[in-house]
């Protein structure tokens, strides 16, 4: 749980960012700002945007690119703009005592394990979007942050975004009055993965380095590269994978610095007739009790359908949030629209646009060089991915349970507390170089 100083800090140093102008900052000479160098783990899609957005910034440096698949490793070697190393193990990159940074874009059951031992080598670390594949890895990449006192920024850049930071800021100034209820949704039509069947590994793939940390099962090509977002051994369904940006913000302007106390959910596969384990389609809620009186409970809902072109207000990602006095809906699209009591329109000034990764990358590298608190810090990023992993429990059990925010645990359930964590195994032998 965040303490009262804290969540205040933490507030006013993400409205205090709000209102520096990063321009200034992204367009300084290169000349003028401390070198920052970085490392790249995991070559695929986003790191390869993320390593772009990383060199686009003064000063800073791709110095070492790491992928267990070979193929993608000499991918990200052309990814640099000057003279970088290249190595599929992780802890040769993290031994280089040169290297400032490290961005994690590997699958998401490698999120934490990567982090943790970036920061355990003094390092900080941009990890993508869920931080971790479960909550209790979660907690313990928060602990290792903090205990090694090294900057984490979370990848939801929507607390990087000028027009969402001013949108959380009328909200918490009252222009809908008190905040009870938000909801976000998530709607969009995915790919079917089909149905595979355990096969041999391409060459260039180090499969048991990249299963990693995780309980070992044969391989699948619609397991790895290309579907691994939709398996409970690697992903964390769409709920963790693009609906956490949406939950990121409905939670900020909810107001609530804590986990929930009671999950519900319904839904499952209800179109998809494929091998993706996760549900393509989920109704979660989530009940925050506060002090427990009454008038202090808050609510969160989330909506996902994955087989729709359909969305409410014409956008497949939002929030609607409804105070006391008013409806405020938001999308990481770049939409607004604030009303009143009966439905009276209130026109707002606000600074348009979408969310933006290169703000929040400025954001992290800035705080690499001075020691501040990221606008998307690990704590928030803790709070925010733990919805997703305990809506995914109770869509997978098809039931509800309660939690207790302080020990992280499901209260007095063992079958919901099993799926709190994982098994893990000691995967490494001897390192293998590329």
């Amino acid at each position: 749980m965040l303490s009262s100083t804290r969540r205040h800090f933490l507030q006013a140093t993400s409205t205090a960012a709000a209102s520096l102008s990063l321009a200034s900052y992204v367009h300084a000479n290169a000349d003028t700002v401390k070198p920052v160098r970085v490392a790249l783990i995991g070559c695929g899609g986003r790191g390869s945007y993320l390593a772009g957005v990383f060199q686009s910034q003064p000063g800073v440096s791709l110095a070492w690119v790491c992928d267990v698949d070979t193929a993608r490793l000499q991918r990200g070697k052309k990814l640099a703009r000057g003279t970088v190393q290249a190595s599929n193990d992780i802890r040769k990159v993290l031994a280089d005592k040169t290297l400032d940074a490290c961005i994690v874009a590997t699958p998401d059951h490698w999120h934490a394990p990567a982090a943790i031992l970036a920061c355990e080598a003094g390092k900080h670390v941009y990890v993508e979007k869920p931080c971790s594949h479960n909550v209790r890895e979660g907690r313990l990449l928060v602990e290792s942050a903090k205990r090694n006192k090294r900057v984490v920024q979370h990848g939801t850049q929507v607390r990087s975004t000028p027009m969402m930071i001013e949108a959380v800021g009328l909200l918490e100034k009252g222009i809908i009055g008190d905040v009870k209820v938000s909801k976000a949704w998530n709607i969009q039509r995915r790919g079917n993965i089909g149905k595979g069947k355990p096969g041999t590994p391409p060459a260039t793939l180090d499969y048991d380095n990249w299963v990693g940390p995780a309980e070992f099962i044969p391989y699948q090509a619609n397991r790895t590269h290309s579907g691994w977002h939709w398996w409970y051994h690697f992903g964390t369904g769409d709920m963790g994978n693009d609906g956490v940006h949406d939950i990121d913000y409905a939670r900020w302007g909810l107001g609530v610095h804590t986990h929930p106390s009671t999950v519900t959910a319904a839904g499952g596969k209800f179109f998809f007739d494929d091998d993706q384990q996760f549900a393509d389609t989920q109704q979660v809620a989530f009940q925050y009790p506060g002090n427990g009186t009454t008038g202090d409970q808050k609510l969160l809902v989330y909506e996902q359908r994955l087989w729709s072109t359909n969305y409410p207000h014409n956008v497949d990602s939002g929030v609607e949030f409804y105070g006391t006095k008013g409806q405020m809906f938001l999308s990481r699209r770049g939409k607004i629209a604030v009303y009143g009591e009966r439905n009276r329109r209130i026109k707002v000034n606000v600074t348009p646009g979408e969310q933006n990764a290169g703000k929040h990358v400025a954001n992290f590298v800035q705080c690499v060089r001075t020691g501040d608190t990221p606008n998307g810090d690990i704590e928030l990023g803790h709070l925010t991915t733990s919805l997703c992993h305990l809506g995914n429990v109770a869509t997978r059990l098809g039931r509800s349970f309660q939690f207790d925010p302080k020990t992280e645990q499901a209260v007095r359930d063992p079958e919901a507390n099993a799926l709190m964590s994982r098994p893990y195994r000691d995967h490494w032998g001897k390192p293998k170089e590329a």
